[in-house]
């Protein structure tokens, strides 16, 4: 059962949050199926059981396929993601772990820089900090995974 429930996350946080979700929705920096992968990427790290059935369901309805999604925790393994989408989900955990070395997170950010602007990069890096926050808040909270619906919210 939840600690806390959605529809009782007080309302000036929520539209401190859905604010930088509409900001995030407006960028069109990549294409927004990949950017549920980033985000279910993230939920899987992150072990957010809620947010990683969300994300899934929102990469399908938004027309990615099911192989890119939940293939993504072994990107590194199989030779279907692109360069850019390769450096984007580098970057995603170096963002969202925080333990790898000066060096390390110089490189991911020197093969993003390939892909991206600076203006990009702090725009993706943002969006992951976005996500990285709505697992933090729901699974402290409790949120339970399974019954989420596209477009819920």
């Amino acid at each position: 059962m939840p600690r806390i429930f959605f529809d009782a996350i007080p309302m000036q946080l929520m539209n401190c949050m859905m604010q930088t979700e509409k900001y995030i929705k407006n960028l069109n920096v990549i294409d927004e199926s990949f950017m549920e992968v980033l985000r279910y990427h993230v939920s899987i790290i992150n072990q957010c059981a809620y947010c990683t059935d969300m994300h899934f369901k929102e990469a399908v309805a938004a027309g990615e396929s099911e192989l890119h999604i939940y293939s993504s925790p072994a990107w590194r393994e199989v030779n279907f993601y692109n360069e850019s989408e390769q450096a984007l989900l580098a970057w995603t955990e170096s963002v969202t772990m925080l333990n790898d070395s000066t060096e390390q997170r110089q490189q991911s950010f020197d093969n993003l820089s390939k892909h991206f602007n600076s203006d990009d990069i702090a725009n993706l890096t943002l969006s992951i900090i976005q996500i990285n926050a709505w697992n933090r808040l729901a699974k402290p909270f409790g949120f339970e995974a399974g019954t989420y619906q596209v477009e819920q919210h």
